[in-house]
């Protein structure tokens, strides 16, 4: 199937019912070479609303067939990856759409049945890795903190010299490598989720979303872009462009990388794109697409929307550089005839 296939797959929201477009729709953008954003978010709009309708064998084969696709939809991935571990192991074993992050998150959800599909992982974080081979022997973990410090000063004894008296040593250090690997786990997590927010702007919190929903709820757009572009560190003109569009996949990103809970991020949504929320299933949408859209990647768009802006300020000053350097030269030019002219004289 071609673009043009996907997106008439896209139009036609009521003609079939959700089975066959959920799967037609799924098959039709995995044909896409390279989908562009706006396709990536017309699929995930076509098929959260129909998830909860269709069946374990569509859900099934959805998830293999996104399981090899390079250009994931990253919110329809990680709803998929939340069903059980017979439809989502494709996604689980290959998906490069799952972070690291999104790994250990579904192996505290999940426990043991997505921890043994997420092993077979190639490449995979040796920290996770160690957690998984600390689930499989939960008893190995409860280690006396004497005991365990004991252990931890000595070697362990190598198999080929291990006696029967030598094995509740053994298992207690292994027990202490068990508890070591969850400490770099939470770890981890805190990479993922604290360190985030001690970066974050100490000024972006209640203030910077009151401003955000008092403009918005003005209906000037000029006020409301004035406060984004504010919030974001941005200039005007991309803050303006990022509430031109028709849909709100844009401002979802901006809002979400300011760490907005959703009700607020969804009071600010609709007061500028009031048309979108027709419906409880629209609103539900966008509670999933928000929900499940991680913030390190709202981060990086507003990157991109800073590099973007910085590249602008580069190419406007450039002409005006070169015009004062040859305005420069010609009035170097004219001294110099000038200064020829006299000494003739």
């Amino acid at each position: 199937m071609s673009s043009s296939d996907f997106r008439q797959i896209a139009v036609r929201k009521d003609s079939g019912k959700a089975e066959r477009l959920f799967r037609a729709a799924v098959s039709a953008f995995c044909s896409l070479t390279r989908p562009s954003r706006r396709e990536i978010g017309q699929l995930e709009d076509l098929t959260l609303p129909l998830f909860d309708n269709v069946s374990v064998e569509s859900r099934r084969y959805v998830a293999a067939a996104l399981s090899e696709c390079e250009y994931a939809p990253t919110a329809l991935v990680r709803r998929l990856c939340e069903e059980p571990v017979d439809i989502a192991a494709p996604l689980l074993i290959r998906s490069r759409a799952v972070s690291d992050i999104d790994l250990i998150a579904l192996i505290g959800r999940h426990g043991l049945p997505h921890a043994r599909a997420i092993a077979r992982r190639k490449d995979l974080n040796p920290t996770i890795a160690d957690l998984i081979r600390a689930l499989e022997r939960p008893t190995l973990v409860r280690v006396r903190e004497p005991e365990a410090n004991a252990i931890a000063a000595d070697e362990i004894v190598p198999l080929s010299t291990e006696t029967t008296s030598d094995e509740p040593a053994r298992e207690q250090a292994l027990g202490i490598a068990a508890e070591n690997a969850r400490r770099r786990l939470r770890s981890m997590m805190r990479t993922g989720d604290e360190a985030a927010a001690t970066n974050a702007d100490p000024f972006t919190g209640a203030d910077t979303y009151v401003k955000l929903r008092e403009t918005a709820l003005t209906g000037n757009a000029a006020f409301f872009q004035t406060a984004l572009a504010d919030a974001l560190d941005i200039d005007f003109s991309t803050a303006r462009s990022l509430t031109a569009n028709q849909n709100y996949a844009s401002l979802l990103a901006a809002l979400r990388s300011l760490d907005l809970s959703e009700d607020r991020a969804f009071l600010i949504t609709v007061a500028v794109y009031p048309s979108q929320f027709p419906h409880p299933q629209a609103i539900r949408t966008f509670l999933d697409r928000y929900r499940l859209l991680h913030r390190d990647v709202a981060l990086g768009r507003v990157r991109d929307w800073k590099a973007e802006t910085l590249s602008k300020v580069v190419r406007d000053a450039a002409p005006a550089n070169s015009d004062s350097r040859t305005a420069s030269n010609s009035d170097d030019g004219a001294a110099s005839s000038g200064l020829k002219a006299s000494s003739r004289k």
